[in-house]
């Protein structure tokens, strides 16, 4: 039996401008800014990190959290979320969410948050300090950052089980996912020598699996820290995502991994599909040829496509949904609507294109790239269609081009407006999100699976939050209304 796919996403944003182009003081001045508005003030407690546990059983450096994080602007917010500065990026990491089109409309709410952010930011600074942000995954000259999805998955699933069967479609999920991309930035993209690229991401992994996100990147990264009750769940901490603009685009990201890791909880590896004998090489191959004709060879020697294997595990997904139903990601018509536009999207990339353009990002992005490159008769990865490409990503509404060409919104802004105030409902985000809410001034700190009260008197209190199932509204809504302080509420958990 599949456990509840409670799932997120954590966003790195890109920034320029700001204090002598700094982007360590611009990143803490964005976190700062949102914080001082009387929005959150609460720390993040680092107690229970742990990023160099290793899912293969081997500890890989250091079990404390990196210091860039700990001594930096680091916030939670009353939706729950987190809002930090992490390696010199302002990021948002949503509160955890019940099922997929949750997680997008939180998604959203991040960016929200970061157009606040970054119009009090401004306010306080001169024109020539003024900070820009992207929801982008690179700065055009060799570093990239990351767009991190976070799945729960059953802990008695083994972890070479989890490769088996998710190397296939993290190598070529760009297929429909891809955020897109102009020219290449790296010694191995360079070489390849493309004009557009269907991911922003895929020319910077270098191995299969392990530890690292930002040396030597992993199509399947292996940390094991689960955030929440290690006996029972494990978190897949996926790195090799775009930041996608599209909202359907995220959708069907975070909608297909979460079927797909159902269908491993249930059915086991058999039917997934063989990787490629070479996964690294096809993530980049798949990534180089928008014609979508690059193929690779499995460990049979059977040759595949990115939208063949997408193609064969849409129908492994949906053979699933008909036999065992998908209660464990979504509603039936919420899985409907994600099987839906992951068909369509497919289908659209390799036959019409066009249709698609409301919703893949890459197809989006090659569209205004070509248009522009024709009107203006320009080179190929001519420095202005890289700016083009940075100004898709561009978190101001008057700025960003993704928001002029016609992407298909499935959240309404007053919707956006909500959830970034207001935690989902259906997981234990409420309940930290009520905390943060009702009682910030009695809060010391807080992290994904504890908070710390402060009550006045006696030692510190930390409220354990181990099932991220739990915690929700349904279980918790009538303890608030009954408990109208910290002090009651803190007795009558303990009571």
């Amino acid at each position: 039996m599949a456990v509840s796919k409670i799932l997120g996403i954590e966003t790195e944003y890109g920034v320029a401008g700001g204090p002598d182009h700094d982007p360590t003081t611009a990143s803490s001045i964005i976190v700062n800014a949102y914080a001082q508005q009387g929005r959150t003030r609460i720390s993040w407690d680092f107690n229970d990190e742990s990023p160099g546990t290793d899912a293969r059983g081997v500890l890989g450096g250091s079990s404390l959290a990196p210091m860039i994080e700990t001594h930096l602007a680091n916030t939670v917010l009353t939706n729950g979320a987190r809002l930090y500065v992490d390696h010199a990026h302002p990021e948002y990491s949503s509160p955890e969410c019940r099922t997929p089109f949750e997680a997008t409309l939180y998604d959203q709410a991040g960016e929200e948050v970061m157009r606040r952010a970054l119009r009090v930011a401004n306010e306080s600074l001169p024109p020539e300090l003024q900070i820009t942000l992207y929801k982008n995954n690179s700065d055009g000259k060799g570093n990239s950052y990351g767009t991190h999805e976070n799945y729960l998955v059953a802990r008695d699933v083994e972890f070479a089980d989890v490769v088996r069967a998710m190397v296939p479609h993290f190598v070529s999920r760009q297929v429909v996912v891809g955020a897109g991309k102009v020219g290449a930035e790296t010694e191995v993209g360079h070489a390849a020598n493309p004009d557009f690229q269907l991911s922003a991401r895929a020319e910077f992994f270098e191995e299969v699996v392990g530890l690292e996100t930002t040396l030597k990147r992993p199509i399947i990264n292996t940390r094991d820290e689960p955030h929440s009750d290690a006996s029972r769940f494990r978190r897949l901490h996926v790195i090799c995502g775009d930041a996608n603009m599209s909202p359907t685009a995220t959708l069907v990201k975070l909608g297909s991994t979460a079927l797909l890791l159902a269908v491993l909880e249930v059915e086991g590896v058999r039917d997934f599909p063989l990787a490629p004998a070479r996964p690294v090489r096809a993530l980049r191959d798949f990534s180089f040829d928008p014609s979508l004709r690059a193929v690779a060879l499995d460990e049979d020697g059977r040759s595949r496509g990115a939208w063949d294997y997408q193609d064969e595990l849409w129908h492994l997904a949906r053979r699933h949904v008909d036999r065992h139903g998908a209660g464990a990601v979504a509603s039936d018509e919420e899985v409907a609507m994600i099987l839906r536009h992951w068909r369509e999207m497919l289908d659209g990339v390799r036959d019409h294109p066009e249709d698609v353009a409301d919703r893949v990002d890459w197809v989006a992005k090659l569209r205004i790239v070509e248009g522009f490159q024709s009107r203006y008769n320009l080179a190929a990865r001519d420095a202005k269609l890289r700016a083009i490409d940075l100004q898709y990503h561009d978190v101001r509404r008057d700025k960003s081009l993704a928001a002029r060409v016609g992407l298909r919104q499935i959240h309404s802004d007053e919707e956006i407006r909500e959830a970034v105030a207001v935690a989902p409902r259906s997981t234990r985000a409420y309940f930290r999100g009520e905390c943060v809410t009702r009682f910030p001034d009695d809060i010391v700190s807080a992290n994904w699976d504890s908070i710390v009260f402060d009550v006045g008197h006696g030692p510190l209190q930390r409220i354990p939050m181990m099932d991220p199932t739990r915690g929700t509204y349904e279980l918790t809504g009538e303890l608030f209304a009954q408990n109208l302080t910290a002090v009651a509420l803190v007795a009558a958990l303990n009571g």
